[in-house]
């Protein structure tokens, strides 16, 4: 199971986000080449608009890939029963029917059929200072970084509910990411684990974010623009403390 891989010994882990429409067969190659050269632990597909089938990605992702590949859905058409899992998102910071459970009933039989498995995932957009894709498509407003009180009870509601991760995300491209005083402070409070993204962007990123409690990492946009940068980040799972 991979959730139980997740959890097992609490060991931190590196999660690489592909979006398939900013890539071609061969370039989905060369970054899985890479992701297997430097042992990333999970391979996520998906995006916030993605404009072609998810299918294909998947299964060229995974006949050479070493890691689990999961979806990473930002819409029902980011389906695919070819994955190894699915984290599915509900956007609990904000207040859309369709992504706190709508999308989720329609996709649900389609789910239950495939055989993938299924790793409920409460997501909670924070606010890094820039109008992130997430928040335009799903009409949603992210919590203020501000307001720690608001995050911190937003993802106790989210375990309480049943919900297995809580995935703290700043935005694909984010200019401020999630500080390392409100990872404390939601690690500190839930007993499940906890991602963090949006806005990595260096290894001392990376590190500082795992020391402050972050158990899963997830990184795409730096790879995208700098491949080399993906040795940097890996790196630093040696160094925590």
């Amino acid at each position: 199971m991979i959730y139980d891989s997740l959890i097992a010994k609490k060991a931190k882990k590196i999660a690489l986000l592909i979006d398939p429409d900013k890539h071609t067969d061969n370039s989905l190659a060369e970054t899985v080449a890479l992701a297997n050269k430097t042992n990333v632990d999970i391979i996520l597909v998906g995006g916030s608009l993605v404009s072609k089938p998810i299918e294909h990605a998947v299964e060229t992702i995974k006949k050479t890939a070493v890691s689990p590949v999961i979806l990473f859905p930002g819409s029902l058409l980011q389906l695919s029963d070819k994955a190894d899992g699915i984290l599915l998102l509900s956007l609990i910071s904000g207040r859309n029917p369709d992504y706190l459970i709508g999308n989720h009933v329609l996709a649900a039989p389609f789910l239950k059929s495939s055989g993938i498995e299924i790793i409920p995932t409460g997501y909670i957009l924070v606010d890094g200072k820039s109008v992130s894709s997430v928040e335009y498509i799903s009409g949603t407003r992210p919590i203020p970084v501000e307001k720690p009180d608001i995050i911190i009870a937003t993802a106790l509601a989210g375990e309480m509910l049943g919900h297995k991760l809580i995935y703290l995300e700043a935005g694909s491209g984010a200019n401020m990411r999630v500080n390392e005083k409100l990872v404390a402070g939601v690690r500190e409070k839930i007993s499940i684990p906890l991602m963090a993204g949006g806005g990595i962007r260096s290894a001392s990123d990376a590190l500082n974010l795992f020391n402050a409690g972050a158990d899963i990492l997830v990184i795409g946009s730096v790879i995208e623009e700098n491949p080399g940068m993906l040795e940097k980040i890996m790196s630093v799972k040696a160094k925590i403390r």
